[in-house]
């Protein structure tokens, strides 16, 4: 009978230590659960925080590229409105050249004419028999070297008798009724007129008939 109680005993004991075994582990297997899904928790907050320092940083990048491109936006219209500046301040700088240019030609032309007009004047009063003398010769060739001069440098004469009297080209001193000419044609000329390249220099002064 002893035996047999000490036997129960035993066997509610081992009973016991089972049991409190089974508590353990399930406190243990609780607790592994608490502690994964805590790790888990702290994984998605890692990859939270990361993805949105990844946005931040993106968002950052694209400012920082928009501000970049703005800014070349900005500089290249700067330089190009300069190179179009300069550009126009080349051409108008190149047509007040020109202009100065042929300002200072016409100047130079009027003030040769007169000299050519008396050269015109000497050699039209010399007599045939004389015309052979070399000095008058020679004061030809002078004349005609420098009318092929100044034709070279765009200077012409203005066509004058025979042709339709022009106010822009023209200036009659004279008019005569001659049935021998048309309505307003040129019948003498008293002058000659000239022009360099397409502006008038002096105005040919001539009498027009009708």
């Amino acid at each position: 009978m002893n035996e047999q109680n000490l036997e129960t005993e035993e066997v509610k004991d081992n009973m016991q230590e089972e049991a409190a075994g089974c508590e353990t582990k399930e406190e243990a297997c609780a607790q592994a659960d608490t502690q994964d899904a805590a790790q888990e928790a702290v994984k998605e907050e890692e990859t939270e925080q990361g993805d949105k320092k990844e946005r931040k940083f993106r968002k950052d990048k694209k400012e920082k590229k928009d501000k970049k491109d703005l800014q070349i936006e900005e500089l290249t219209d700067k330089v190009k409105r300069q190179m179009a500046e300069f550009d126009n301040f080349r051409k108008r700088t190149e047509k007040e050249k020109s202009q100065m240019f042929e300002t200072g030609a016409r100047n130079i032309i009027e003030k040769i004419l007169p000299v050519v007009d008396n050269f015109e004047r000497g050699l039209a009063a010399v007599p045939e028999e004389e015309k052979e003398n070399p000095f008058i010769d020679g004061m030809e060739k002078i004349y005609k070297q420098m009318m092929t001069v100044l034709e070279e440098a765009g200077v012409s004469v203005i066509e004058t008798e025979g042709k339709e009297f022009d106010p822009n080209l023209h200036n009659a001193v004279m008019h005569i009724d001659d049935e021998n000419f048309g309505e307003n044609i040129i019948a003498e000329e008293f002058q000659k007129g000239y022009m360099y390249r397409d502006s008038v220099v002096r105005h040919s002064m001539v009498k027009v008939a009708n």
